[in-house]
């Protein structure tokens, strides 16, 4: 398995990547409006994407939220990429860009667990990558999508 884990910097390369991949993931990016949001958005922050064979196969947006904190704004891996260790390598990637950058600490905010078994998956990775349960704001996003935040310590 030949993964390769690249940082864009051009725009149109970040949108077209970003688009293929979130529009594989319906289950998580339903709403087309957010996923343009989604892609707009990531044009103008730190972007890593990772290619197998040279197919674009998943991407991972950074976005500072403090001066100590980085935040995963966005991350997608193709479905049929799935449980390949693919996500495993994108973070570890995000991570040492984060320290990089002078950030300590990274945070990321997902649907609480429990409630749709697609974002159970996204919270058990998350868990698995050494996140822990920060807290969770039952309305900040509506009533049915409690956001859930985890923190992890990147180190100083």
């Amino acid at each position: 398995m030949d993964i390769k884990i690249k940082e864009v910097e051009d725009k149109l390369e970040k949108e077209a990547v970003s688009r293929e991949i979130l529009y594989d993931l319906s289950e998580w990016f339903g709403i087309p409006e957010s996923t343009e949001e989604y892609i707009r958005d990531s044009q103008e922050k730190p972007f890593l994407a990772c290619y197998m064979n040279d197919e674009s196969v998943g991407f991972v947006v950074l976005n500072a939220t403090s001066k100590d904190c980085e935040d995963i704004f966005v991350i997608g891996i193709k479905k049929k990429f799935h449980r390949m260790g693919i996500g495993s390598v994108l973070n570890e990637a995000y991570e040492t860009m984060a320290r990089k950058l002078g950030y300590t600490y990274s945070q990321v905010k997902t649907i609480q667990m429990g409630h749709y078994k697609e974002y159970d998956i996204t919270n058990n990775f998350y868990i698995a990558m050494g996140y822990k349960e920060l807290e969770c704001f039952p309305t900040l996003w509506d009533e049915w999508n409690p956001c859930q935040i985890y923190i992890k310590y990147l180190g100083a």
